[in-house]
């Protein structure tokens, strides 16, 4: 794992995103996500400008474009809800859990480890920050995925996001 760890490194740049770069986001999640699950481009610029610290991107040293990002907002609250996909208002910098709203990786940069070691890194960067816990929704399609990634199934969602039925996963991080 550790030489992928360093050749993951050394291909991608791993940061917060910056302002510019929220057209890139929006169309990598085009990408990623139907369109009926994917975040508007309203809502991504909106997440973007208010919490971009919550964002962790995997920059391609080569070309400098997003290969992927993974992002979501603090809160007090311990379930997740469907607002928190279109409602930035919701987010609470002091907020102890983190709602994941996406991680999406382009096609081309997919089974090489990136989405998780992204994932690795967001825990281990919101650890340091103090947060209790990430909460995300998924597909069953995605399940086994999250749970490799220190994920437990908590169930079917409250959610009816893009008319799909959706699992409930978290990961205690303090």
């Amino acid at each position: 794992m550790i030489m992928e760890n360093t050749r993951l490194e050394e291909r991608f740049e791993f940061r917060n995103i910056r302002q510019d770069e929220a057209d890139q986001a929006i169309k990598i999640e085009q990408i990623c996500f139907p369109p009926n699950e994917a975040c508007s481009a309203e809502h991504m610029r909106e997440r973007v400008s208010a919490a971009p610290e919550l964002f962790l991107v995997a920059a391609d040293r080569e070309t400098g474009e997003l290969a992927g990002f993974l992002n979501g907002l603090a809160t007090r609250e311990d379930s997740f809800r469907d607002e928190f996909f279109t409602d930035v208002s919701l987010y609470d910098p002091e907020g102890k859990n983190i709602m994941l709203l996406g991680l999406d990786v382009l096609p081309e940069y997919r089974r090489q480890g990136l989405a998780t070691e992204l994932m690795s890194r967001y825990v281990e960067r919101e650890r340091k920050n103090g947060r209790h816990m990430l909460l995300l929704t998924c597909l069953d399609s995605k399940v086994e995925m999250y749970k490799k990634m220190g994920f437990t199934d908590c169930g079917e969602a409250n959610s009816e996001w893009g008319g799909e039925k959706w699992h409930e996963m978290t990961c205690v991080i303090k």
